[in-house]
């Protein structure tokens, strides 16, 4: 939704919420599926040298009609009239025509179950190319993964990115709101929900963001969107009434406000992050839900705030900037964002926060590293490389704050979307010996 919402602006904002799902899984769904698009618009040309020149609006046309007659249901002839009236007012009457001929095309080959599927065979990177163009994945994510998981979870996983999309809400206690008045809100409002298995407060959605937004419900501070498998990093920090709490990368602030939230009024978070202006945002958001009693902010580097820095705390929890790998169900452009040179970039910061982060730690007290990432190197590597670096930290194993069902054999807490149908996180407690 935010994705449709920044690339659409203000038009938005005159839609029906019905006609806001339908366009928000349209452009969703047209960006999401654009490497399997592509091949289609390709094959129906008959001329790659055609498709590779194709002006961009007129590609982006073709994907959102393509998209429409594939996934959606939507009466083919709708589909074909409604884009050829687009490409010929917002291009010239000859890219209608065009559009036309293509889709018409398109209709005539689902009608008679014919559509033109890569092939997934050959050596291992002719299938990780086919899948790739299949599933809609950059070719280097899907090796990646078959080569962590198998190629039977990686297309699993590919599956559920391309899946609808779920949310979840946090019910704020701090203003006296439970799950229970969240969920006879949710039955007033008519939006269907499931109660977490795994948090007290968390309540699953489907449907009905738009309703639940319109009810007031988030501007009121009375709840929070936040996954269930970034709230299940929380309890690894444990944080009690009376701690010294240090957030590290706590912008936008989901986890700085479950934290604080916990601490009951009594204690101390501090939050410290980089940008400026989303710090601004988490600090009036802390008002909203009543925990800016505990909550104090710190524009910084992280990396340059600990070397000035000889306060130590009891609990610091470092949640990285990441590939978001393990989030890709809900963030339809991010795959398309993302190059294997990131990996390098992202992991050599990640290890630069986490000394940094490591040394805002009390002797006893406790590192909480974390992720939206399903990737090993983000990960276990990250960690298993900084305890070489740090002999003076060690494992505490998850399965006292989390469900062992999220459990690593190495005592990693590890949302799995394929598993736990999840988004995938990661996250590591370390204990600073005395």
């Amino acid at each position: 939704m935010g994705y449709v919402e920044r690339t659409l602006g203000f038009r938005t904002r005159e839609l029906e919420d019905r006609d806001l799902r339908l366009v928000s899984d349209i452009v969703g769904g047209a960006i999401r599926w654009r490497r399997y698009l592509d091949h289609l618009i390709c094959c129906l040309c008959h001329n790659e040298r055609l498709f590779r020149s194709m002006e961009p609006l007129l590609l982006q046309i073709l994907r959102v009609g393509f998209y429409e007659i594939i996934k959606l249901d939507i009466p083919p002839y709708a589909v074909v009239d409604e884009n050829v009236r687009l490409a010929k007012v917002a291009l010239r009457p000859g890219a209608g025509n065009m559009v036309n001929g293509i889709l018409r095309k398109l209709v005539l080959l689902k009608e008679n179950d014919s559509l033109p599927l890569p092939k997934v065979e050959g050596d291992d990177r002719s299938q990780a190319r086919g899948l790739a163009t299949l599933f809609s994945h950059p070719v280097w994510m899907v090796r990646r993964w078959i080569k962590y998981f198998g190629k039977e979870e990686a297309v699993k996983l590919m599956t559920w990115n391309n899946s609808d999309p779920h949310f979840s809400l946090r019910a704020n206690k701090r203003k006296g709101f439970t799950r229970a008045d969240l969920v006879k809100q949710l039955e007033m409002l008519k939006v269907p929900y499931e109660v977490s298995f795994h948090l007290d407060d968390f309540v699953r959605i489907g449907t009905g963001m738009q309703s639940i937004i319109h009810s007031g419900l988030l501007k009121d501070g009375l709840c929070s969107v936040q996954d269930e498998s970034a709230g299940l990093v929380i309890p690894l920090v444990d944080p009690q009434p009376g701690d010294s709490i240090v957030d590290c990368c706590a912008a936008p602030g989901g986890k700085t406000l479950f934290m604080a939230s916990c601490l009951n009024g009594q204690g101390t978070l501090l939050a410290i992050d980089i940008n400026k202006g989303r710090l601004r945002i988490l600090k009036e958001t802390a008002e909203l839900h009543q925990v800016d009693d505990v909550i104090s902010t710190v524009h910084a580097d992280l990396r340059n705030f600990a070397d000035g820095n000889p306060v130590k705390s009891d609990k610091v929890l470092l949640d990285v900037p990441c590939s978001g790998l393990g989030v890709l169900s809900k963030r339809a452009d991010l795959r398309w964002n993302r190059r294997l040179e990131d990996m390098e970039q992202l992991t050599k910061l990640q290890d630069e926060l986490l000394d940094a982060a490591s040394m805002l730690v009390k002797p006893g007290g406790v590192l909480v590293y974390s992720t939206c990432s399903i990737d090993f190197e983000e990960n276990e590597e990250r960690v298993a490389e900084f305890l070489l670096r740090h002999p003076e930290y060690c494992i505490d194993p998850a399965d006292r704050y989390v469900p062992t069902d999220f459990v690593t054999d190495k005592g990693f807490y590890f949302s799995n979307p394929v598993k736990h149908s999840l988004d995938g996180a990661f996250a590591a407690r370390l204990i600073h010996s005395l």
